[in-house]
């Protein structure tokens, strides 16, 4: 997982940890910091959308992050959110490592294009108060976005390393 990598980047002194809260859940403010705090590793939570303005000051040398599922291209799917702060990394020549078991690996699937985004209900993100039948403001709650290879730097799986997925896809960590 990327706890993996960042525990083994912090055992070497090499890194300050910066924490997506990750909404519409807060799984990176009730789990990823809790879970870095465990293994007594320092983190600073963010709001998801400060990361651009760490980026352009250059705070940000690596973004890490999981993966829910890889196409043979590289692409990946990972929580919403994913995909923009990649953008914005290739904007501000941050790497982006995608450090995922290769269970993660489908296969079947040639592309991120074939990968199913689960919609979640409108009521997990909408406050109460337009949360009825009628209601004038809707949401739009996607759990999850694609990552084109182009932008991924490093894909790290248990069976090794691929760099810049885009040129060979990950096919070299086929068991």
């Amino acid at each position: 997982t990327a706890l993996g990598v960042i525990r083994s980047a912090w055992k070497q002194g090499l890194v300050k940890v910066y924490a997506g809260e990750t909404r519409p859940w807060l799984q990176g403010a009730r789990l990823t910091v809790w879970e870095l705090a465990q293994e007594g590793i320092e983190a600073t939570l963010i709001a998801d959308s400060a990361a651009a303005w760490l980026m352009r000051t250059g705070a940000i040398d690596w973004l890490v992050v999981g993966a829910d599922r890889i196409a043979v291209n590289g692409d990946t799917a990972n929580k919403i959110g994913t995909y923009s702060l990649a953008v914005l990394a290739k904007h501000h020549g941050v790497k982006v490592m995608v450090v995922a078991p290769t269970a993660t690996i489908d296969w079947n699937m040639a592309e991120g294009s074939q990968i199913t985004i689960e919609q979640r209900h409108a009521s997990e993100l909408l406050p109460a108060c337009y949360d009825y039948p009628g209601s004038l403001v809707s949401a739009w709650n996607p759990v999850f976005d694609v990552t084109p290879a182009e932008l991924i730097s490093a894909i790290v799986t248990e069976r090794g390393v691929v760099l810049n997925p885009l040129n060979k896809g990950v096919g070299a960590l086929r068991g």
